[in-house]
């Protein structure tokens, strides 16, 4: 959501200067542009030359050029900016910041700025204990300002941090968050994710090739959007980011059918993303079986009989609790007649809309980073191009956005 903001980046005379660097990239590469102003500190740790090479704008120091006498309007760059971010603020700065001390011409952009200002401090620990710099951060929160620390990379609430500036990506995801639609916003989301495992004996299980990608893409671009989710999250390696997304895991489909159903009535919404096991062992052995004990016959035409039972039908059941306010998305993976089986699906378990994709698509489904989707509802069918699965989940959320309107 920063393509084609404009972004003033204050840089101050810190140790970390260098690491503004990675954040004019990341602001570029997510579609941005970049002013920089920087203090006459500033420039003893990072030439403005790279600094004006990155974002190809000359850099803003002195109210007037050197060379020609230019004024330097900070009143210009307060009204052109849709933000504005300073990384690294040092301790003297954020003191100057909050006690209006316009002594250079970042400070006076600062007091001109009509946009929301960002600010990732830079210091020594002890630095940043210091009563007076706590002071002056909550003050500067009083303002209006938004404090980036390192807590996972979002708008921190509180003191915490160790007063080093936070990575440059998840300064830049900061920022990104803020733009991002807040059209969730209150909305509180369940989401399944991942495969289950059911236990045949401690050590094998049935399961199935879900990696949580598609999943866990959907919690994150939920939360980015203002929602409070609450992520059902098979075994599977994928990590969540945002500070809105409540994970609860799970191994088995029992276990994730008893937590859904629990907290279900309490959503305004549930995404059933995960692949749940249809079936599950009816018994499984407190010990690992033994090839000899199990196997019977030949060498070549030895067999291992398994009985199975089917595990509930979380869809199912989530569709016959559902009241006129939720809504209640599903997924369908078909290898054929993908369309009649999804529509039977949607009609079958109440959902409001389901999304349908197929193994046939080469380059989608498990493990992939991509998706090529079709939205089945009563209105009728949507077809998407192949994409990654984060925009996959951005074109699934706009769908739920419009349902729960």
């Amino acid at each position: 959501m920063l393509k084609g903001k404009k972004i003033v980046l204050g840089i101050t005379g810190s140790i970390a200067a260098y690491k503004a660097c990675y954040i004019i990239r990341g602001l570029i590469k997510a579609g941005a542009e970049v002013q920089v102003v920087i203090t006459p500190s500033g420039k003893e740790f990072i030439t403005p030359i790279t600094l004006s090479a990155l974002t190809q704008k000359p850099v803003v120091s002195e109210f007037f050029s050197q060379r020609d006498g230019t004024w330097n309007s900070h009143v210009k760059l307060g009204l052109w900016a849709d933000a504005m971010l300073i990384a690294p603020c040092t301790a003297s700065t954020l003191g100057k910041m909050a006690n209006g001390v316009a002594d250079n011409m970042l400070i006076t952009t600062y007091l001109s700025m009509k946009a929301p200002v960002f600010i990732a401090p830079a210091m020594d620990l002890d630095m940043y204990q210091h009563p007076t710099t706590q002071q002056n951060i909550e003050r500067l929160k009083s303002f209006g300002n938004y404090i980036i620390e390192p807590q996972s990379g979002f708008l921190a609430s509180g003191l915490e941090g160790k007063g080093r500036m936070e990575e440059p990506e998840n300064i830049v995801a900061a920022l990104d968050d803020f733009f991002q639609k807040k059209d969730l916003q209150g909305k509180r989301i369940m989401i399944t994710a991942g495969p289950t495992y059911e236990k045949i004996d401690p050590v094998r299980f049935i399961g199935n090739y879900s990696s949580g990608k598609m999943g866990f893409s959907l919690a994150e671009e939920c939360a980015s959007r203002g929602a409070e989710v609450t992520l059902i999250a098979g075994p599977v390696a994928q990590q969540t980011h945002h500070a809105n997304i409540r994970r609860i895991d799970v191994e088995s489909a029992m276990q994730m059918y008893d937590v859904a159903v629990t907290n279900f009535p309490q959503m305004d919404a549930a995404i059933l993303c995960a692949a749940v096991a249809d079936f599950r062992p009816a018994e499984v052995a407190d010990h690992k079986i033994k090839r000899e004990k199990q196997l019977t016959g030949d060498e070549m035409s030895q067999t291992m009989n398994l009985h199975l039972v089917a595990n509930p039908d979380i869809a199912a059941e989530l569709g016959k609790m559902k009241t006129a306010n939720q809504r209640l998305v599903g997924f369908a993976l078909e290898t054929d007649d993908e369309l009649q089986n999804a529509k039977h699906k949607l009609e079958k378990k109440n959902l409001d809309f389901i999304v349908m994709n197929s193994l046939r698509n080469e380059g989608t489904c498990f493990k992939s980073d991509e998706n090529q989707i079709s939205i089945i509802s009563q209105e009728g069918r949507k077809d998407y191009e192949k994409k990654a699965k984060t925009a996959v989940a951005c074109d699934i959320i706009d769908e739920l956005v419009n349902k729960l309107k």
